[in-house]
C-alpha cells in the first residue's frame, strides 16, 4: 500500500520516547508512503499506567519527532478518538506487531477497522501464525498491511527503570527529549 498525500496516525504513551518509536515512524513513512503523521499521546491510556504527566510526556514526543505533528490524546480507547476526528476517516494507525495482536481485546476493533486502516509494524522472527490468527478474526481484514521492521532492541519499561538508576540511555532516546529529561531530571528516583 503506497499512499503519498496519505496520513499516518501513531500513538503511544511515549513515556519516554525512543529509539524504537522513531524507527517504526520513519519506517512507517517509507514502507506505506506517507505523506504526512500525527503522533498522538496518550493522556491516560487504557492498555497500561503511566506516572509521567501527560504535559511531560508530550513535550517529550514533540523534542523526540521534531517536525512531526503532535497533538494529545484524551481519549483511553482508540475507538473514541477516532470516532472524534472524521477527518482522519481512512487514515493509516500506526501500531506494532505485538499490538495488532492484542487487537481482539480493544474496544470495536472491527470499527476501528471501519474508521481507519491499520498499519503494522513487523519485526524478522515474528511468528506470523499469530498476525494471521488475529487477521482471520477481522471483518475488515484487508484493511490491515504489513510492514518491515529492523529490531530495535529497546523498551520504555526498561529506559525509565536505567534512567532511575542513572545508567546510560545515550542513543536509546531521541537527543531533543533526553535533554530535557537530563535537565529536569525525569524518571529519577522518587520523581516523575
Amino acid at each position: 500500500m503506497r499512499d503519498a498525500e496519505g496520513l499516518g496516525l501513531f500513538g503511544g504513551a511515549f513515556d519516554p520516547p525512543h529509539r524504537g518509536h522513531v524507527a517504526l515512524l520513519a519506517a512507517a513513512r517509507r514502507e506505506l508512503g506517507l505523506g504526512r503523521v500525527v503522533v498522538l499521546v496518550a493522556a491516560g491510556p487504557a492498555h497500561k499506567h503511566v506516572d509521567t504527566s501527560a504535559d511531560v510526556r508530550l513535550r517529550l514526543a514533540q523534542a523526540a519527532f521534531p517536525g512531526e505533528e503532535i497533538e494529545l490524546d484524551p481519549y483511553p480507547r482508540t475507538v473514541d478518538l477516532l470516532r472524534a476526528h472524521a477527518e482522519w476517516t481512512d487514515a493509516i494507525f500506526l501500531i506494532g506487531a505485538d499490538q495488532f495482536c492484542d487487537l481482539p481485546g480493544w474496544k470495536e476493533p472491527d470499527e476501528v477497522l471501519r474508521l481507519v486502516r491499520l498499519g503494522v509494524a513487523t519485526r524478522p522472527g515474528f511468528p506470523r501464525e499469530r498476525l494471521d490468527a488475529v487477521l482471520h478474526g477481522l471483518e475488515r481484514a484487508d484493511r490491515v498491511s504489513f510492514f518491515a521492521l529492523e529490531p530495535t532492541p529497546v523498551a520504555s519499561r526498561e529506559l525509565r527503570a536505567r534512567l532511575e538508576a542513572g545508567a546510560d540511555v545515550d542513543g536509546d532516546i531521541p537527543a531533543g527529549a533526553l535533554r530535557i529529561i537530563r535537565a529536569e531530571r525525569l524518571y529519577r528516583a522518587g520523581r516523575r
